[in-house]
C-alpha cells in the first residue's frame, strides 16, 4: 500500500522518536507528504468541584516546552522528506483524530506510550484511543 499523506504524533517520548523514524521512512519510500503533529494541553486542576487553569506564566512554560520539543522533531526528520510542523493545543487524542480526518491522512503513526501520566495495561491511553477511533489505518510503534 502507497500512502499519500502522513501524520505521526510525537511527544518527545523515545517511542514517539522511533514513530518519527518509521513515519519518515514510509514517507520517503512512499513519496508521501509528513505531517509530526505536537498537541500539548495546559492541565487543568480539579478542586472538587470546580476547576482552574494554572498561572500565565506556568502556560507560557508549556508553551515553550512545546516549541523545543517540535525544534527536536525537526531534527529527527531527514531533510530530502515533504515534511511540515504543526503545534496544537487541545487534548492529545481527539485532536490528532481531528487533524488526520481535516486533513485528509491516510495513515496515522505514535508511539506505543507517550509521556502521559496515565497508563493502560498494553497501551498508553492517547494510543489506545486514536487506535479504537480512527477512519484511516493506524501504526502503532513499540
Amino acid at each position: 500500500m502507497s500512502y499519500k499523506n502522513i501524520v505521526v504524533a510525537f511527544d518527545g517520548s523515545n517511542l514517539s522518536r522511533k514513530a518519527i523514524s518509521h513515519a519518515s521512512a514510509l514517507a520517503e519510500s512512499s513519496g508521501a507528504a509528513l505531517t509530526v503533529l505536537h498537541v500539548y494541553q495546559v492541565p487543568l486542576v480539579n478542586n472538587g468541584d470546580f476547576m482552574v487553569t494554572l498561572p500565565a506564566d506556568w502556560s507560557q512554560q508549556y508553551m515553550d516546552h512545546s516549541f523545543k520539543v517540535l525544534e527536536e522533531a525537526k531534527t529527527l526528520v531527514p531533510g530530502t522528506i515533504n515534511a511540515t510542523f504543526k503545534l496544537i493545543d487541545g487534548d492529545p487524542a481527539n485532536t490528532i483524530l481531528d487533524y488526520a480526518g481535516d486533513n485528509g491522512a491516510d495513515l496515522i503513526v505514535l508511539g506505543s506510550r507517550g509521556l502521559g501520566g496515565i497508563r493502560e495495561f498494553v497501551l498508553g491511553s492517547v494510543s489506545h484511543n486514536v487506535m479504537q477511533h480512527a477512519k484511516v489505518p493506524v501504526l502503532i510503534v513499540k
